[in-house]
């Protein structure tokens, strides 16, 4: 009934067969503008594609090659850094090397210091029993020329090195006399008044002399001895220094080995990073540019085509055309319609379009096709030639619709791909990064922990010292007063013995025996007086005694107050080194939880910064997943339902033209991807 109304319209208005190609081809124009603005705008989004994945890569790669001059840089640094310190850890093992020959050497030296030392304290000691003995003879055995000759001879003989040529002069000299007077005078001569007491105060005073120069002697031996003990430890210290100089370095040469090692490993990850995404750039240029190609020419086809169809209406739509057909055609025109109207009606009845809504009917229901359906009752009412071009339009829609499919499904494929590497990419440098922060924060605790033992320590150190300085302070003003106590004491017994010896030695001839004395003169003495020169003697021997004592307390002091001094310098020094390396160590490490602070934050960033694009990667999968994802039938399903809707649909066809044996599902389906390849 549709089509004889349609009909009598046309027929009632009078539509002539040139005016009905206008119409058509006005149709045809709107449709090639219509599909050729559709295919700009998907081009559109293809080419925005395209620029957004080019500048993707190329911003990738720019940063790529970025890590890897920057890696490059820091391989150069850290090996140059490396062979630096090997260079300084040999320098050091050659210090430390020559530090223990000086060492070796300046034992040898004090070896033979030593030795000398000995022997001639031996020789000076063995001189003053050899002194004290002849003395002791002399004083005991004035008249005993042969004892003294012996104690005289062993004198000589133990202070041969160190006795002065005079010396040794005058005692050859006085035995030589004491020998003549033994051969010459006779046996009452011994009762002779003794003569040798010069002698005896020569070897008084080289007595003395000895004395001073063994104290002189000792003394340089303390210093000799202090000044080699403290080079030893000078020289120790500044080996223990440069092992632990050699020993940071060479950890410090470690880690920069190790680190170089990392930052290769690192380089040749970037480099491969970059080779792929090289290709995947160039790759995707190439493809952009023969699709670009490709859109230039259909566009520029469509437009020709467009062109055309305009120049064909107007020229259809010139009086030339178009009038000539409205003053010639009516009379045909009524004539076509009512053959048209009997072919109509004739058509309504057709068994085969009967059979083929019937097909239709269950090729629908056996694939539940909701399409099968709608056109199974479009033929069923509407007339024959509208049903074939309804069914073949039909199928020329399946197939476009299975080429845009085909092709939304590349295009899912890769962004799915694609998304999902970067999915997995951010979440390992995210599980990296968290990892890193916890094992950032961890250290940095343990640095302040020992920061602060460091710390704790320097103080006690600095407590220790103050406290040695002060008990140093007070023992060395008390030593320096013992000192001073025993110097003026020696000065002040030195002076009395010289007092008494220069009165003694004066008073020894200061009187004489009285001449012509009267017998009946009262008793006075019979003997010339030279002062109390026995009780002189013990008052001498017990000053200079005393003087050797306060000169022993000097000694005593000063060796002590040296030692003393020597430990507080030894303890002082140790402390300080102790302090330096502490001090050293808490700035080290104050410095590493600076850099590890700076590690800390610019990780915290990474994160937070890897973190964003992680959500943006998941939101941009979200979005995918509606079109790309979707749940119900999938694509390989929609694909077979499709072929085989349009091998029903074609089959349709075939009984519309006669043909009552329906084409098989293979070839139907050969046959849709022939033409789909064609569409294509």
């Amino acid at each position: 009934m549709k089509l004889i109304l349609s009909v009598a319209c046309v027929s009632a208005t009078a539509v002539t067969p040139t005016q009905k190609v206008i119409q058509l081809l006005q149709e045809m124009m709107a449709k090639g503008k219509e599909e050729k603005e559709a295919e700009e705008v998907k081009f559109a989004k293809f080419s925005q594609w395209c620029k957004n994945m080019e500048a993707s890569k190329s911003d990738a790669i720019a940063k790529e090659k970025a890590t890897i001059e920057e890696l490059v840089a820091e391989i150069e640094k850290l090996n140059a850094d490396v062979k630096k310190l090997t260079g300084e850890i040999g320098e050091l093992d050659q210090s430390v090397t020559t530090l223990k020959t000086d060492i070796k050497a300046a034992t040898s030296v004090r070896g033979m210091e030593k030795s000398d030392y000995v022997a001639t304290h031996n020789d000076y000691s063995e001189s003053l029993d050899a002194l004290d003995r002849a003395i002791g003879v002399l004083k005991k055995n004035a008249h005993d020329s042969k004892q003294t000759e012996e104690s005289f001879l062993q004198l000589s003989r133990a202070a041969a090195n160190i006795m002065p040529q005079n010396v040794q002069r005058a005692l050859a000299s006085f035995l030589q006399m004491q020998s003549s007077d033994i051969y010459n005078q006779a046996p009452e001569a011994h009762g002779y008044e003794f003569q040798g007491q010069g002698i005896i105060d020569m070897l008084e005073d080289l007595k003395n002399k000895f004395r001073k120069e063994r104290s002189g002697l000792e003394k340089t031996e303390l210093d000799q001895k202090h000044d080699y003990e403290l080079l030893v430890q000078t020289l120790n210290d500044e080996i223990e220094a440069a092992t632990k100089t050699r020993q940071r370095k060479a950890a410090s040469k470690a880690k920069k080995e190790k680190r170089a090692a990392e930052a290769e490993g690192e380089q040749k990850d970037e480099e491969a990073d970059l080779a792929a995404d090289s290709e995947y750039l160039a790759d995707l240029k190439s493809e952009c540019e023969v699709k670009h190609t490709d859109f230039a020419a259909r566009q520029k086809l469509r437009g020709e085509e467009i062109e055309a169809i305009g120049k064909a209406i107007d020229i259809l739509s010139s009086d030339d055309v178009s009038g000539a057909a409205e003053r010639n055609l009516p009379g045909l025109v009524q004539r076509g319609s009512s053959l048209l109207q009997l072919r109509r009606r004739s058509a309504e009845y057709s068994p085969s379009q009967t059979k083929v809504a019937m097909y239709l009917q269950e090729q629908s229901a056996r694939l539940g096709s909701a399409l099968l359906a709608q056109v199974a009752e479009s033929a069923d009412a509407d007339p024959f030639k509208k049903v074939k071009k309804m069914i073949k339009d039909m199928i020329i829609k399946l197939k476009e619709e299975a080429n845009e499919e085909a092709e939304h499904k590349g295009w899912c494929d890769t962004e799915l791909t694609t998304n999902q590497q970067t999915r997995d990419r951010k979440t390992s440098q995210v599980e990296q990064a968290q990892a890193s922060i916890s094992e950032l924060q961890a250290s940095n605790a343990k640095l302040t922990a020992e920061v602060e033992e460091l710390q704790a320590e320097i103080a006690e150190l600095e407590a220790g010292m103050a406290k040695a300085t002060e008990d140093r302070a007070a023992e060395k003003a008390k030593n320096k007063a013992a000192v001073e106590d025993a110097k003026a004491a020696q000065v002040a017994v030195a002076n009395a013995l010289s007092v008494l010896e220069e009165f003694y030695s004066k008073a020894k001839g200061a009187t004489a025996l009285a001449q012509g004395v009267k017998e009946d003169a009262p008793e006075t003495f019979s003997e010339p007086y030279n002062g109390m020169q026995g009780e002189s003697g013990g008052v001498v021997g017990m000053l200079e005694v005393i003087q050797s004592d306060f000169a022993r307390l000097e000694s005593d002091t000063e060796a002590s107050e040296a030692e003393s001094k020597e430990e507080y310098e030894k303890f002082m020094g140790d402390s300080q080194t102790d302090k330096a390396v502490k001090e050293t160590e808490i700035k080290n490490k104050n410095d590493k939880i600076t850099r590890q602070a700076e590690d800390l934050s610019q990780t915290e960033e990474s994160l937070a910064d890897t973190e964003k694009e992680l959500e943006a990667a998941m939101d941009y999968y979200e979005k995918l997943k509606p079109s790309c994802v979707g749940g119900g039938v999938n694509y390989d399903d929609r694909v077979k339902q499709r072929e085989e809707e349009i091998q029903s649909l074609k089959e349709a066809l075939s009984i519309l033209k006669g043909d009552d044996i329906p084409m098989p599902i293979e070839s139907g389906r050969a046959e849709y991807e022939t033409g789909a390849s064609h569409q294509e």
